[in-house]
């Protein structure tokens, strides 16, 4: 078979960090708002756990982690310290029949800058640090020394342009991290805009955004591979979604699960 390099401008897997986007299962605020929009700003969504269906998508989601490999490559898992989110996270990524801390299980650390957009909702606020830790002893929460939920506001609901803004934050402080294959267990409207920044950076073709940033799904998993040769501020990626991707991940020893179109991206993330 012609070599890696021969088929596409890729890079060796050496240089390449991967990274794996998992929107949460289905949880109780998405059924009710489906119902009705006005729903969502009931208390009695607060921090939104998953529904018996978001369950069983995270049982799935896990068993398709494992059989495809993937979940004995991951090196660190990235979570939103939401329920919902940690809850995906831990369902998917801690091995079972041991102590969720061992060292043979993937780091999983709640980081801030991967929330839901901030505000109003109830359902977007978390909870005290003191419960997540009780709840999620084996979730590393290290990077958040605050007790109370200080950047939720009942009064005000973070921008599109914040959002954005907070996930360049967050884009750069992964691509600083020593891992090169991550998890970002998250929400819908942060995935999008983690592949809006990187298409937005990119010499290709913007009529493809829409399709290659739609909505994910509850528990759907989308994989990028961003080439870390390259130094200064240009990254380039690949955003794997079909067949053609999945070629090429295998032959840098991944499977890719529900990936669909493969284009070449230059990003533009500060080093």
């Amino acid at each position: 078979m012609e070599s890696i390099e021969g088929q596409f401008p890729y890079p060796r897997h050496q240089h390449c960090k991967i990274l794996h986007l998992v929107r949460h299962g289905q949880a109780l605020h998405n059924v009710e708002g489906d119902k009705n929009p006005e729903a969502l700003l009931s208390p009695n969504l607060f921090d939104a756990q998953l529904t018996p269906l978001g369950l069983k998508q995270v049982a799935k989601l896990r068993n398709e982690v494992h059989a495809s490999g993937l979940f004995n490559r991951i090196e660190l898992v990235v979570t939103s310290p939401l329920s919902r989110a940690m809850e995906t996270a831990s369902g998917c990524f801690v091995r079972e029949g041991e102590n969720a801390v061992s060292s043979s299980t993937p780091k999983i650390m709640a980081v801030e800058l991967c929330r839901d957009r901030l505000g109003v909702r109830p359902c977007d606020m978390r909870r005290k640090m003191s419960d997540c830790r009780s709840r999620f002893p084996w979730i590393d929460f290290s990077m958040m020394d605050v007790e109370d939920d200080n950047l939720w506001n009942p009064e005000l609901r973070e921008s599109e342009e914040e959002l954005a803004k907070r996930v360049i934050k967050l884009l750069n402080w992964v691509w600083k991290r020593p891992e090169k294959e991550i998890v970002v267990v998250s929400h819908g409207l942060v995935l999008q805009h983690i592949l809006i920044n990187l298409l937005a950076n990119s010499d290709f073709n913007p009529t493809l955004t829409p399709a290659l940033c739609k909505r994910f799904d509850n528990c759907e998993l989308r994989s990028v591979v961003l080439d870390t040769s390259k130094i200064e501020r240009e990254r380039w990626a690949w955003l794997c979604s079909d067949d053609k991707a999945k070629d090429v991940l295998k032959q840098c020893g991944h499977h890719s699960i529900d990936v669909a179109t493969c284009i070449y991206l230059k990003s533009s993330l500060v080093a």
